[in-house]
């Protein structure tokens, strides 16, 4: 089974509120006190929280049902009672919360440390302290709690990086990724080796550096939910840069390029707006003759290269061109 965990749903259920007391004063030398009841404690919230180390929600599969805690009863002399325990969620960044009735979004995370209550808990009630009044010094009454709040959301993890990759399956994607930094991803010559998407940092001048996803190969009518489809078509959106890798011994380059925008622009149209780089992948097998014949018919308003990972051709070319795509964006045309 994989660790990679995208999609998880989950049935959250906040904490009840504490009843208030109906607590009367009855002290020495105090034989009619009045009412010093406290109120409830506020039920416990379901919250979630990123957290940068996290990049799954396998820890949340197995969690169907999350229940904060009650709050407490109201106290004696109007002490208040205590807070249920919130129920804290850590979750990547990058997790978006949806509500699985209306699919509605809720919110995102994605920064270190930010909250986001999914249910809140319930109030405390009032203690009779507050129901005091010149025509009932004595109140024996105090409101209850006001129950938890119950909600089923989807949390779906949408892969944050600076550059994704994108291909249809076997066009080297996860050969770079393992060439360019130190991630190491299952690489064969089959199609949809990776089934998972994959992070690596890429190391660059000066001691900078850059996040590269290898996202699951693409095909044609992955916008339809063929092949892996949705399910890994969304962990684009989170991309910076687009790097687009079509293999040097595809039979048209520039016909399989088109494919690889339409997908993206189908799925999301905004996608389209993001900027662009395309790298001819596995060029070692080309000599300088064919790669101008190539070069003829690739599209004209896109940058473009050629590479080859096992070679290391071209390689300090490519991270020059997404480092200035990252830090001064620019729109690219199909």
């Amino acid at each position: 089974m994989s660790n990679f965990i995208d999609y998880v749903k989950i049935r959250c259920k906040s904490g009840k509120g504490g009843a208030g007391s109906k607590y009367l004063r009855r002290e020495k030398f105090v034989p009619k006190g009045g009412p010093a009841g406290g109120d409830g404690g506020r039920g416990g919230h379901v919250i979630l929280v990123g957290n940068k180390q996290l990049w799954t929600l396998l820890h949340l599969k197995y969690r169907k049902n999350v229940m904060a805690e009650d709050g407490e009863m109201g106290g004696k002399f109007e002490a208040t009672g205590a807070s249920g325990k919130d129920l804290i969620l850590e979750v990547p960044l990058g997790t978006i919360v949806r509500d699985s009735e209306s699919n509605a979004q809720l919110g995102e995370i994605d920064q270190e440390g930010q909250k986001l209550i999914l249910v809140e808990g319930g109030k405390g009630g009032r203690g009779n302290v507050h129901f005091k009044s010149p025509t009932n010094q004595t109140p024996r009454y105090a409101q209850p709690g006001i129950p938890g709040q119950e909600k089923w959301v989807i949390l779906e993890m949408k892969v944050l990086a600076d550059v994704g990759l994108v291909g249809f399956p076997n066009a080297g994607k996860s050969t770079l990724l393992s060439v360019v930094s130190a991630a190491k991803p299952e690489i064969a010559d089959y199609a949809f080796t990776t089934l998972t998407p994959s992070l690596g940092i890429v190391s660059y001048r000066s001691h900078r550096s850059f996040v590269m996803a290898d996202i699951p190969g693409i095909i044609e009518g992955a916008h339809l939910g063929k092949g892996l489809g949705l399910r890994f078509l969304r962990h684009i959106e989170r991309n910076s840069v687009l790097l687009f890798l079509v293999p040097a011994d595809s039979k048209d380059i520039h016909k399989e390029y088109k494919i690889l925008v339409n997908e993206l622009k189908e799925y999301n149209p905004e996608l389209i707006d993001k900027p662009r780089i395309l790298a001819i992948s596995k060029s070692d097998l080309l000599d300088d003759e064919l790669k101008a014949e190539i070069e003829k018919d690739l599209p004209k308003k896109i940058d473009h290269l050629f590479i080859s990972s096992v070679a290391q051709q071209g390689l300090d070319l490519l991270k020059d061109k997404i480092w200035d795509a990252i830090n001064v964006p620019l729109r690219s045309e199909s």
